[in-house]
């Protein structure tokens, strides 16, 4: 028998157990044994679950039991889930998760810690819910160099910028209806700074290129300073506005960023809309490969957490990957980045003034006494050069 334990009791926590329940047949059948959540830790009493014996308040009386072998950490937060998942690591417990603050800050420890002590740390909920990527991206693609990872990777932030888009919603307005929706929370920060995303396109970019990024080195700008503006002008050149997490090969370095970004509408992503999340990589012999589905929720989470446990029961012999801890000298500098740019400026700068700067524009739009233009490739020192020498009101790259 399978004996697992669940740490945390909350939405994604009690999601594990009504996905075991309602499929533990299929579930037995694909790791052709039986399964059983011998535990629930969790700081509360739930005596009207039917998972209400199943409770236990004291972290040690899980780790302290021989018969439980695969831990899932449904927590949330850095501390103490990951001193918890390092516990069980260590005593030879495999671990599954959804927690990306943990993956993306000591996942390169977890991994080497399950590998030194013959366990499997998995954490395909902890991008995109129930968006099955990570594996993929791991396994299915692992023939190909993969040259770009761009992703829709907060559900919350495309729902409001869907709303900017769709229906001319000012951001204010948009994120308190995602309030109300109970999309965001009542402090949207992780969401609407990219803190989120950032987490999330951490892990993608150690799976694709084997290092990890400390989140603190990732450049990250989120969507509470885009203006209405900025969203009429990019629609009047042809574009969508969307929060993209991007990672990409530049000469053999990792180049890691977050930020609000104009995406053509001939881009596969510039469709995932509202809620949705998408992630789009392109491999040097696949080319473009589209991933896309509800990126968070209480069931589609718990579906990805349940599939890695019967991964691991199925599949106990498969070794994890191993990541190493990136260093400055994996990153591409962030200066020398080339992109194109979507500016504004106020309207005392005409066109041939702007030109005088900017030598080669496209994509040039008038609106409300202010002037939006689209440059041509420039690397990213190049163009802070440029743009300090006008009045600008807002920029983006462009993808």
């Amino acid at each position: 028998m399978t004996n697992i334990a669940i740490l945390g009791f909350g939405v994604v926590g009690s999601g594990i157990a009504d996905v075991i329940t309602q499929n533990q047949e299929s579930i037995e059948k694909k790791i052709g044994d039986k399964i059983n959540i011998k535990y629930i830790l969790d700081l509360r009493e739930f005596p009207d679950s039917p998972f209400a014996d199943k409770i236990v308040h004291d972290f040690n009386i899980i780790l302290n039991d021989d018969e439980v072998s695969i831990v899932a950490e449904a927590m949330g937060g850095l501390h103490p889930a990951a001193d918890f998942s390092e516990a069980a690591l260590k005593k030879g417990k495999s671990v599954v998760t959804s927690n990306k603050h943990v993956v993306a800050e000591v996942g390169d420890m977890l991994l080497k810690t399950a590998e030194e002590n013959g366990a499997r740390y998995l954490f395909e909920a902890s991008v995109g819910g129930g968006i099955p990527v990570l594996r993929p991206l791991g396994t299915c693609l692992a023939a190909n160099k993969i040259n770009s990872i761009n992703g829709i990777l907060n559900g919350t932030t495309n729902y409001i910028l869907t709303q900017m888009i769709d229906f001319g919603k000012t951001f204010e307005v948009a994120l308190k209806e995602a309030q109300q929706k109970g999309y965001a929370e009542a402090n949207p920060s992780a969401d609407v700074d990219g803190i989120d995303a950032c987490r999330k396109i951490c892990i993608l970019a150690a799976i694709a290129y084997g290092k990890l990024i400390d989140p603190a080195k990732v450049s990250t700008t989120g969507i509470s300073n885009i203006r209405l503006e900025d969203v009429k002008n990019a629609a009047d050149s042809g574009y969508a506005i969307k929060l993209i997490g991007q990672a990409k090969d530049v000469d053999g370095k990792m180049a890691v960023s977050v930020s609000p970004r104009l995406v053509p509408y001939d881009n596969l992503l510039a469709k995932v809309d509202d809620v949705f999340n998408g992630v789009l990589i392109n491999g040097n012999a696949v080319d473009d490969v589209l991933f896309i589905g509800r990126g968070a929720g209480k069931m589609p989470t718990a579906s990805a957490v349940v599939a890695d446990i019967v991964d691991i029961a199925g599949r106990p012999e498969l070794k994890n990957q191993i990541w190493e801890k990136a260093t400055d000298d994996d990153l591409a500098p962030a200066e020398e980045n080339v992109s194109r740019y979507y500016v504004c400026v106020k309207n005392a700068l005409n066109e041939e003034n702007v030109k005088k700067v900017f030598s080669d524009i496209s994509s040039i739009t008038l609106r409300d006494g202010e002037l939006s233009f689209i440059t041509q490739p420039l690397k990213k020192k190049v163009f802070d050069e440029m743009a300090s020498k006008l009045d600008v009101v807002s920029w983006f790259e462009v993808l």
